[in-house]
C-alpha cells in the first residue's frame, strides 16, 4: 500500500485508536453495517462499537488480494491495494486453511514477522 502523507501523517499523530479524542471517533457497527460517529448505535442500538481506523475507508472491491499489509496506525490487516481495513486474512497452517482472526495474539503477531519471497 502506498500511504500518502497526509495518511502517514495521521498515523504519527495518535500512537493508538484509544488516543483518538471522543469527539473525533468514529465507530464501525458490525450488527447493521454502518460507519456512525456514535455510541450506541443510533440504528439499531448496538453498544460494542469498534473505533473505526481513520486510514479505513471500508469499501474493497478485491475479491482476493495475494499478500497483505498491515495499516501504521492500529496495526490491522488491510487490503495492499486500497488500504481497506476490511479484509480477512487466510493463511494455511498444518495442511489446511484457516481465517486469522482466530488466532492468539502470537502466533498473529508471528505472522507479521514473516519474510515474503517472490521466485522470479
Amino acid at each position: 500500500m502506498h500511504w500518502t502523507e497526509e495518511q502517514k501523517t495521521l498515523a504519527q499523530k495518535f500512537a493508538s485508536l484509544e488516543d483518538i479524542p471522543v469527539d473525533e471517533r468514529r465507530y464501525k457497527c458490525h450488527t447493521c453495517h454502518l460507519v456512525v460517529d456514535q455510541s450506541p448505535c443510533p440504528n439499531c442500538g448496538e453498544t460494542r462499537l469498534v473505533i473505526m481506523c481513520p486510514l479505513d475507508h471500508c469499501h474493497c472491491s478485491h475479491d482476493v488480494s495475494a499478500g497483505v499489509e498491515y495499516c501504521p496506525l492500529c496495526s490491522n490487516a488491510v487490503c495492499p491495494e486500497c488500504g481497506s481495513h476490511d479484509v480477512a486474512q487466510i493463511s494455511r497452517v498444518t495442511g489446511y486453511l484457516q481465517e486469522v482472526s482466530g488466532w492468539n495474539a502470537g502466533k498473529q503477531q508471528e505472522l507479521k514477522d514473516r519474510v515474503r519471497y517472490t521466485v522470479t
